[in-house]
């Protein structure tokens, strides 16, 4: 599978950039499961794969109406948990033969993107609930 065929649109900006982006991150795991189910006749880390890349975003969507500020807090930090076990997964298809390198680095990079993203937000949040 040509690294374009579940390729992400690059760079958005604005007060929901994250729920965008692990959005478009999710339509790209599906587009991956179809492909290493369909093509490669993996199922059962297509299948973990699927189902943790997915959770990403439904959990960043549900912080956004989070009934508190720790109900915020704590639906990102799953987002992130479920962001570093999609980065997990993925780097076990690559070693595995299952994804191609450009296919893996490009993924991979999302993935990474997100963590990133997280990682500042729970931070800043973390750092902001001390503070007061």
């Amino acid at each position: 599978m040509r690294n374009e065929e579940f390729g992400m649109e690059k760079k958005k900006s604005g007060p929901n950039a994250i729920a965008e982006k692990s959005k478009r991150f999710a339509l790209r795991i599906i587009r991956l499961y179809r492909f290493l189910t369909e093509e490669k006749h993996e199922f059962v880390l297509a299948k973990q794969l699927l189902r943790s890349g997915t959770s990403i975003g439904a959990n960043i969507r549900e912080a956004l109406r989070g009934q508190s500020r720790a109900d915020f807090y704590a639906k990102l930090s799953i987002s992130l948990k479920e962001a570093e076990e999609t980065l997990y997964w993925l780097e076990l298809l690559n070693e595995s033969g299952y994804l191609d390198k450009a296919g893996f680095e490009s993924i991979c990079e999302d993935c990474q993107e997100l963590i990133r993203l997280l990682v500042s937000i729970t931070k800043t949040l973390r750092n902001s609930t001390k503070d007061r």
